[in-house]
């Protein structure tokens, strides 16, 4: 038999010509999927960004998620309520009516039956975050628009809610979390992202919070302890604190997004990543807050934590 190595070249060139239109057209419409996937994912961020600008500012920021966060029912805590709920179980009610006008360490509570309650505290809030997590992170589709706030604001919330109650556990007064004018003072809201970048880890947030318990331990003022938080020495580390946590809620949304995306995958997923997540941080906050001078009769001042202290003095001084 004959072969004709023209012919045979003729096909395989047809073949490979095939091939390369087909790698082509595959190339291309993926390329095409992906751009269109892209799209998509930028909408919904612009979707989401806008409805999440609480403070109309053009971003999201934590001070947008403080805020929705204590525009949500339940979210807020009222200290007295709190106080005496959890401490009149142990104590008599003299010595929790003192820890309610003063601290609870100064009303001679333990420190023991105080870090109880703490742990109590978070296992209590870890529980209900991870079960909204975990129901919000089912619906996909158009659905997500609406359930990716609804997911990272009640993450938050819960976030705000133990941080309060740990709060008030360790020596600190109520906040002031009245709305005036649809929004809060700005000395709650930073005093809030503090605590926030404590439980993240962020770095100083944890001395701020021993210095503003100095300060409210040796009975500085009320208007002393705004300006350092609102443009004194505490105001540096809330920008710092607020910087690094406008690009954490940048990814959370993308991350949200993709999870949406993938509704019943991405519901498992979240809810086990705030389990795992919400009591480290936590830990974080109670680690700090039951070692300072409202809380600790044995609290050693670290250098750092003098000399902002010392410097927020002569700024208040200057005023």
């Amino acid at each position: 038999m004959k072969i004709d190595k023209k012919e045979i070249e003729k096909k395989v060139r047809k073949i490979a010509k095939g091939t390369i239109n087909s790698v082509e057209n595959t190339s291309r419409k993926a390329k095409e999927l992906a751009n269109k996937s892209k799209a998509i994912a930028t909408q919904t961020k612009d979707k989401v960004a806008e409805k999440m600008d609480a403070n109309g500012d053009g971003q999201v920021d934590i001070e947008d998620i403080i805020v929705l966060g204590l525009k949500t029912p339940g979210i807020r805590i009222n200290r007295e309520e709190f106080l005496r709920k959890e401490f009149a179980k142990k104590y008599k009610k003299e010595i929790v009516d003192k820890a309610v006008a003063t601290t609870p360490m100064q009303a001679g509570m333990k420190l023991e039956d105080i870090n109880k309650i703490a742990d109590e505290v978070i296992k209590f809030e870890r529980n209900c975050v991870s079960g909204i997590s975990a129901a919000l992170g089912t619906p996909g589709g158009v659905a997500m628009v609406a359930t990716i706030p609804a997911d990272i604001i009640q993450y938050y919330g819960y976030m705000l809610r133990a941080a309060q109650k740990l709060m008030y556990l360790y020596g600190f007064p109520e906040i002031n979390a009245i709305e005036k004018e649809h929004n809060f003072d700005t000395e709650t809201l930073n005093t809030l992202i503090i605590c926030l970048g404590t439980m993240y880890g962020v770095a100083g947030a944890n001395n701020a919070i021993k210095v503003m318990a100095k300060g409210l331990a040796e009975g500085v003022g009320k208007k002393i302890m705004k300006t350092a938080l609102t443009k004194g020495t505490i105001y540096p580390i809330v920008k710092s604190t607020a910087k690094w946590f406008g690009v954490k809620m940048s990814k959370e949304m993308l991350a949200g997004i993709a999870k949406k995306s993938i509704p019943v995958i991405g519901g498992v997923i979240g809810g086990g990543i705030t389990f795992a997540t919400f009591k480290p941080c936590c830990d974080k906050l109670k680690n700090t807050l039951k070692d300072t001078m409202l809380s600790n009769p044995n609290y050693e001042e670290t250098e750092e934590v003098k000399e902002i202290f010392k410097n927020m003095e002569y700024t208040i001084k200057d005023e």
